[in-house]
């Protein structure tokens, strides 16, 4: 799909895997330039490659979003090799699961540090230079844990919470000067992250069996919601939280399986005829 961005350079943290990977392919099949950011070298090399594989212009730059002075020299050399940066996809995040009541002070200051603080520290340069051209578009990676909460994740959705609250603040600070900032909101995808951090039994029945879709995002079915909000096509969406979750955030009783009252309700009548 051609969302208008031939020649644009777009930045994306956390672009050495999952959906930030997802969306570079996506951005450099459209003719975009493409700056693969990611904590771990290798990563980011490697998804820059595959990018150029397709034909795009791609550099890898490794970079800790936690280190405000790495951000700031990390865009620039960006800006020297690729251009002026016209987009950003900020998706740099760690998930990490523990019990609140005996979670290490340590593990939550580092998931605040980096999906929230770190967030900020990656835009802060990138706003910067577009305030002063009067252009650009920023997507933040958010989470439907920063809609709601998630057990054993208490440090993750607060973050969330955070990226949304941040994403609103600058949409209306950044606004009258030309620059758009929106937050895609996911539901659980299938990454390496996800797979790592959620045990399968869990995985299956709470994310799987109560999800209206009743499967797994893929990566690939973010990024285009994500390049729609760094497109022309949404000129006039700032402040906004797209959610992409397969209907999980929809409401309570999602599960469909007739063990729910409406569910049972609806296929005691006959309405659907069996379900999938």
């Amino acid at each position: 799909m051609d969302y208008g961005l031939q020649d644009r350079v777009i930045l994306v943290t956390g672009g050495g895997s999952g959906i930030g990977r997802a969306i570079g392919i996506e951005a450099a099949r459209g003719g975009a330039r493409i700056a693969v950011v990611d904590a771990v070298a290798e990563r980011a090399t490697s998804v820059a490659a595959e990018l150029r594989e397709l034909g795009a212009q791609a550099v890898a730059q490794t970079l800790d979003v936690r280190d405000a002075a790495a951000c700031e020299a990390a865009v620039a050399r960006i800006e020297e090799q690729l251009g002026a940066i016209d987009g950003m996809v900020a998706c740099a995040g760690i998930s990490p699961p523990a019990p609140a009541h005996t979670m290490p002070d340590e593990l939550w200051t580092r998931c605040l540090d980096v999906n929230l603080t770190g967030m900020f520290r990656s835009l802060q340069p990138v706003g910067r230079r577009m305030l002063e051209r009067r252009r650009g578009a920023i997507v933040t990676v958010a989470s439907i844990d920063g809609l709601g909460g998630h057990a054993g994740r208490a440090h993750y959705s607060a973050s969330k919470h955070g990226v949304i609250g941040l994403t609103r603040a600058l949409a209306i600070e950044w606004g009258r000067f030309g620059v758009r900032v929106n937050a895609l909101a996911p539901g659980v995808v299938d990454t390496p992250l996800v797979q790592a951090n959620i045990p399968p039994d869990h995985l299956q029945y709470a994310m799987v069996d109560r999800n209206p879709l009743g499967r797994l995002c893929r990566a690939e079915e973010q990024a285009g919601p994500a390049l729609f909000l760094l497109s022309d096509a949404a000129s006039y969406v700032t402040g906004s939280v797209m959610t992409v979750d397969g209907g999980s955030a929809a409401g309570f009783f999602t599960r469909w399986n007739g063990a729910d009252l409406g569910s049972r309700a609806l296929l005691e009548a006959g309405a659907y005829g069996a379900p999938e």
